[in-house]
Order: C-alpha cells, then sequence, then structure tokens
C-alpha cells in the first residue's frame, strides 16, 4: 500500500469529521480522545508577493528612518561619543573617582609605556609619545569610559618582529619610521572596519586560538628580556628555539648584578601584583609596583654605579612635535602586521571595553569602538606613537580605582605630558634590567594555563586547538601561528557547519512534547514513523551530510521504546525544520531527489513547522506541491498523529477481505482544502493511557 498515494479524503473516511466530537460518530477500535489537526498556512508565491531577493530597499528605509529620528545632540555624541557622559557628568560624586584612577593608572602607565618601547625596539621615549596624544583623541572619540590605551606588550612584540623583518636592529632612525608609519596604517585600518562595521569578521577566530596565541607570545616576550638580566646579548627572534640557543651559548658572558637587580625587582613586583589583587583595600599597590621597581633600581643604580648594570641614557625632554611619515615605501610590507594588530585590537581591546560597559551598565557600540581606536592611532602617528591599544592590565586597575568616565583618561594624559616636560633627566638612571622586570612582570600573567586545563576539562577539541597555536607560535614564528590557528579555527567552523546536528525525536510520556532520544531516554518512538530535527541551516555543504543520515535513520534507527501498530519497516519520514533558519536552492533540489527516493521506496516524507523563510524557499520551489500540502505540519504531533492514522488503518485493512480493502487502488489525488473545509479531528490511536 502507497501511503504517497493517500489523500486526506480516504483518511476523513475511517476518521470522525464531527466538529463537536460527538459520541454517535464512528470510531476506530482502541480510539481515544480527538486532536485536532491545525492547518498550515503556505505563503503566497506569485510574482507580485514576491520579495526582492536581496533587501536593499528595506535595509535604506531603515537607514533613512533612523537619520530622520536622530536629533542635533544625537548627531554630536555620534561623532563625538564623550558628550554621552560630559552631559551626565557629576561634578561632587564623579570627580573625585576619576581623579584617583586617572593618576593611579599614570604612575602605572609611565614606566610600563618605556618598558613596552624597548621591547619594540625603540628607545623608552616613544613609549612616552604613544601613551599622551592616543589618549587624548581616544577620550573623545571613544566610547568606553574605563579603557586604558597606550602600548601593550602583544602589540610591542608584533611591531618588533614587523621590523625586524625590514630593517636591521643597528637602523634606529628607520626602525622608529616604520614603527609610526605602522600606527598609521593600523589607525587607518582599524576606522575602515569601524566605518563598515565589519567587526563581526573576527569572531570566526575561536578565543582558544586566542588564549593560546597570547601565552606563547607572552613566553617569547619573557624570554627576549631576559638579556637584560643576564648581562649580554641574545638573538632577537620571535621563536623559542634561536632565543634558548642564543642564552644557552652566551652563558659564559653572565653577570651577577644585573640578574641580582632585576630578580630582586621581578619578585617585587610579583608580590605586591598578588596582595593588591587578593585584597580590595591593597589595590593601590597593584598599581604602584612598576614605579617601585623603577624608583628602587634607579635609587641602586645612582647610589652604587655597578659598571655591569646597563641604564636606559639620555632621554630627549618636551613634547612630541607634529610630523607627517616620509616614506610609505615600506607600507605593502607593513600590511600583514598592521592587519593583526588590527585583530588583536578587535579581539581584546574591545572585547575589554564591551565587557567592561557592562559591568558599569552602559551601553557601548563595537564599531564605533574601533573607529575611536582607529582616529587614535592615527593622529598618534602624526605625533610620533607607535600602535597603541587597550590595555588589560591598566584597564583592570582602571575600573577597581572606579574610574567613571573618560576624565579619568584626560587625567592620565595630563601625568604622561608633565613626565616628557619635567621628569625625563631623571629617566635616564634607570636600569635596563628594572624595565625588563616590569615586561617579565606584565606578561607573566597573559600566559594562560588555567584556561588550557578548563579546555582540557571541558571541550577536548578546543584544547587541541590552543595547543596547536601555542606550539606553533613559540616554534615558527608570530605570523606562522596566527595563521595556522585561524586555519584551523576556520576549520573547526566549516566542519562544524557542514556536519550538522541531527536527532531523532521521541515523544515524552504524558506530553505532546517531542525530545532527542539520545538526550531523554524516556522518550519513546513510534514504529514505521521516524522524526528527525535538523539543527542547523540547510545548504549546499552540508546536505549530502543530512541526506546520508537521514537514509542511516530510514534503514536503521536507534532502539527505543517503540509503540503503535506493529509494521515491518519505515512508512513515513518526518522532519521537524522549526530549528533550521535558512535554506538555499542546491539543499531544496536534493529535498526534492530525496523525496523522489522516498517515493520509489513507497515511504512519505511529511514536514513540520518551517519559518516563513523556508517555508517560502520551498514554496518557490514548487516542493509543497511535489509532497503535497496536507503533508506539511504546524506541529510535530499533528503530523505523528496523521501517520499514525494511515498506519492503523492500513494494519486494520489488512485483516478485512480483500473485496472490503478500500484504499489498495486507490489513485487519487490529495487534498488540501480537505484539513480547511472540514475542521478536520483525528483520533489518537490506542496507545497505553500515560500515567
Amino acid at each position: 500500500m502507497s501511503y504517497a498515494s493517500l489523500s486526506v479524503k480516504d483518511l476523513t473516511s475511517l476518521v470522525s469529521r464531527s466538529g463537536t466530537g460527538s459520541s454517535s460518530s464512528p470510531k476506530l477500535p482502541g480510539q481515544t480522545r480527538p486532536v485536532k489537526v491545525i492547518p498550515l498556512q503556505h505563503p503566497d508565491t506569485s510574482d507580485d508577493a514576491r520579495p526582492p531577493s536581496i533587501p536593499f530597499d528595506d535595509i535604506l528605509s531603515g537607514w533613512r528612518a533612523k537619520i530622520k529620528r536622530m536629533s542635533l545632540v544625537d548627531w554630536v555624541e555620534t561623532l563625538f561619543p564623550c558628550f554621552r557622559w560630559i552631559r551626565t557628568y557629576r561634578w561632587s560624586e564623579y570627580f573625585k573617582l576619576d581623579l584617583m584612577a586617572g593618576i593611579t593608572v599614570g604612575i602605572m602607565l609611565v614606566p610600563q609605556a618605556m618598558s613596552y618601547a624597548k621591547l619594540a625596539g625603540l628607545p623608552p621615549i616613544y613609549g612616552l609619545y604613544s601613551s599622551f596624544v592616543p589618549i587624548f583623541v581616544y577620550a573623545i572619540f571613544g566610547s568606553s569610559r574605563q579603557l586604558a590605551i597606550g602600548p601593550v606588550a602583544l602589540v610591542s612584540l608584533l611591531v618588533s618582529n614587523a621590523l625586524g623583518g625590514i630593517a636591521d636592529s643597528s637602523e634606529e632612525e628607520l626602525h622608529i619610521e616604520l614603527a609610526i608609519l605602522l600606527a598609521l596604517l593600523v589607525g587607518i585600518l582599524e576606522c575602515i572596519m569601524g566605518l563598515l562595521r565589519l567587526g563581526w569578521l573576527i569572531r570566526f577566530i575561536s578565543h582558544s586560538v586566542i588564549s593560546g596565541f597570547t601565552s606563547a607570545s607572552a613566553i617569547v616576550i619573557g624570554l627576549s628580556q631576559v638579556k637584560y638580566f643576564l648581562g649580554y646579548n641574545i638573538a632577537r627572534s620571535s621563536k623559542i628555539v634561536p632565543l634558548v640557543e642564543s642564552i644557552i651559548a652566551g652563558a659564559d658572558k653572565f653577570q651577577w648584578p644585573p640578574f641580582l637587580m632585576g630578580s630582586l625587582i621581578l619578585v617585587i613586583l610579583q608580590v605586591m601584583k598578588h596582595v593588591g589583587k587578593a585584597k580590595k583595600e591593597l589595590q593601590f599597590l597593584r598599581a604602584a609596583a612598576p614605579l617601585t621597581g623603577i624608583v628602587l633600581g634607579t635609587t641602586i643604580a645612582k647610589v652604587f654605579h655597578p659598571p655591569s648594570i646597563s641604564l636606559v641614557g639620555e632621554i630627549p625632554q618636551g613634547l612630541p612635535t607634529f610630523s607627517f611619515p616620509r616614506s610609505f615605501d615600506h607600507a605593502k610590507t607593513l600590511l600583514p602586521t598592521s592587519a593583526l594588530i588590527t585583530g588583536v585590537a578587535i579581539l581584546e581591546s574591545v572585547g575589554i571595553a564591551k565587557a567592561l560597559a557592562a559591568k558599569n551598565r552602559y551601553e557601548l557600540d563595537s564599531n564605533s569602538e574601533l573607529f575611536g581606536l582607529g582616529v587614535a592611532n592615527i593622529l598618534g602617528s602624526l605625533f610620533s606613537a607607535y600602535p597603541s591599544t587597550g590595555s588589560f592590565s591598566r584597564s583592570a586597575v582602571s575600573n577597581e580605582s572606579e574610574a567613571k568616565t573618560g576624565l579619568s583618561g584626560l587625567i592620565t594624559g595630563i601625568i604622561i605630558g608633565c613626565s616628557l616636560l619635567f621628569l625625563t633627566p631623571v629617566f635616564k638612571y634607570i636600569p635596563q634590567c628594572a624595565l625588563a622586570a616590569i615586561v617579565i612582570s606584565a606578561v607573566s600573567g597573559l600566559v594562560d594555563y588555567d584556561e588550557a586545563i578548563f579546555l582540557w576539562r571541558v571541550d577536548k577539541r578546543d584544547f587541541t586547538l590552543w595547543t596547536i597555536t601555542s606550539t606553533t607560535t613559540l616554534f615558527f614564528g608570530i605570523e606562522i601561528g596566527v595563521l595556522v590557528g585561524v586555519g584551523f579555527s576556520l576549520a573547526f567552523v566549516i566542519h562544524e557547519s557542514a556536519n550538522p546536528h541531527i536527532a531523532v525525536l521521541g515523544r515524552l510520556p504524558g506530553t505532546t512534547v517531542y525530545r532527542n532520544v539520545k538526550q531523554y531516554p524516556e522518550a519513546y518512538t513510534y514504529n514505521g514513523i521516524v522524526i528527525v530535527r535538523i539543527d542547523a541551516p540547510i545548504y549546499f555543504a552540508n546536505i549530502s551530510y543530512i541526506k546520508d543520515r537521514l537514509r542511516e535513520y530510514e534503514v536503521a534507527v536507534d532502539k527505543y521504546t517503540t509503540k503503535g501498530p506493529e509494521v515491518e519497516r519505515i512508512s513515513f519520514v518526518i522532519l521537524e525544520m522549526s530549528p533550521v533558519t535558512h535554506i538555499d536552492s542546491s539543499a531544496v533540489e536534493a529535498l526534492k531527489e530525496l523525496y523522489q527516493e522516498y517515493k520509489a521506496r513507497d515511504i512519505q516524507l511529511a514536514i513540520s513547522n518551517p519559518n516563513k523563510d523556508v517555508h517560502m524557499t520551498i514554496a518557490r520551489s514548487g516542493m509543497v506541491e511535489l509532497v503535497g500540502k496536507e503533508w506539511y505540519f504546524v506541529r510535530v504531533h499533528d503530523a505523528v498523529q496523521v501517520c499514525l492514522n494511515y498506519l492503523q488503518s492500513s494494519s486494520l485493512e489488512d485483516k478485512k477481505p480483500s473485496f472490503l480493502r478500500r484504499f489498495s487502488n486507490n489513485n487519487g489525488s490529495s487534498s488540501y482544502n480537505d484539513l480547511q473545509s472540514y475542521n478536520t479531528l483525528l483520533k489518537e490511536p490506542l496507545l497505553p493511557v500515560e500515567k
């Protein structure tokens, strides 16, 4: 008997059509309460009702409506986000907190900025330059009220690595020019991505990739600073093997004074940092740690004059002057590093800014934040700054110090300006090992072994991604590590998309709810019926996988408790499509082919609850008419009841004499209007009463 050829009229001859559920209605043996089938409304597929394939008009009309609603104040706040907090600033409540937060971050930033400039292969003064103009610009164009921007360790390492591949370490002037040009390129890329709202592209990079990359980079950064502890030069590299080989090869040149001083300062920094984190009332120790290390190192160097400890030397006094990059000859070479630094800015800085905004209960737009960082880098490059971005540690200190608005950033900028104007003569006595200790102390927290342990316990695939990224970065360099990590991350995304989760559904006892039988072992299935839920969009890349799985379910369904009429094979396949957000033309054609395969094997396909867009695509393709309108349902339960009644009617007919079998030669077509005209009431087949 072919179920694909049965019509609703055939079914209604076996079940009650009475809208009142009268007791005089004929019943099949074992029927109980009536169950109403809700007719699914099919969309209009005429040309007049067909929307454009790409709704540019809707997008443009939405923009126009939004622009018309914007007042002058809205325009000013969009162009200059600082006005959002300026208009509502409470001087008596906020100023004291902003002042203390700004001073605290400024004290922390001065020594860090010089240390990171050395890490980038630049004179220390350029770290202060990069902490001056960008901070003021960001306070105007940035939307985060706690984010502390300036030089950071990871970006400094990327700058050093990029410049080392172009110019020799002895060419200091060229290094400086390239670093400033890099800041300009980074700023332009950030502005473009912010204006075009392309920040979402970075979401494809897994957090485990970033964690693995950052952890490996922190190790490389720490090893690159060891030379100031050991008292001799080591190879300049972003790979761990050359660094270790160089350290071992120069062991005979080891000197005790810088090692003892650097180790002492590092221990003090770590103790102060951990005490400041552990006890809120002593959190000022965390911010004061870098300054304490600088003061201690400078005092020892000034009093004892140890000849084996190298000092920073002369630092120019005064604010940076305006200058435009002199040459763009190396711009093309620097573009990959610019893109990488932009990615770090999106993933780290914008991520920190959004987290702080949520914690302090104000809204922050990722794309406008990215634009603010871009403007800060562009204008900073005109005043001798190398790339700046948000800092984890300083932003945390700013938030812990209860900074309320961007005024705290302006105060930090004033402290940097005062240092450039008045304190640079003192800076020449700072020991190099003290700056190295500050860098090592800062990056030690970036080695995220806790994340690795968490990933191992929670998700082995993410742990594998973390391991691959960190190992590749350590042994093959930063660029290769990032490319491999991103490549594997995208590969996992593609694999997940091409192999979506598909579940066989069963009915939960006592309900009309259908759930994954593997997740709910108590759910039961029905003989002769397979209910399958596809938990992903259906498109050209995954339709073959979906078809293969459906064929597998047809042959061998997982053996769970089954009920209903005793049948020997699968006669109905029900697709629950509510989780399917999109279906493309390739997938529709493949489903048509699958339907034809099912029809040839006397299996009826039924579809449940497609969303509006999916339903429209299916309707335009002609698949609704091909399958039959009556085989589309609002609920899985409706589809199951119809299929069960067909199965039970078939079972009853098989027991009758041949001259009474009503459907053996039925060639009539299905009629969808039957459902609407008769207000169909189906009877639930005989099942054990749920208790």
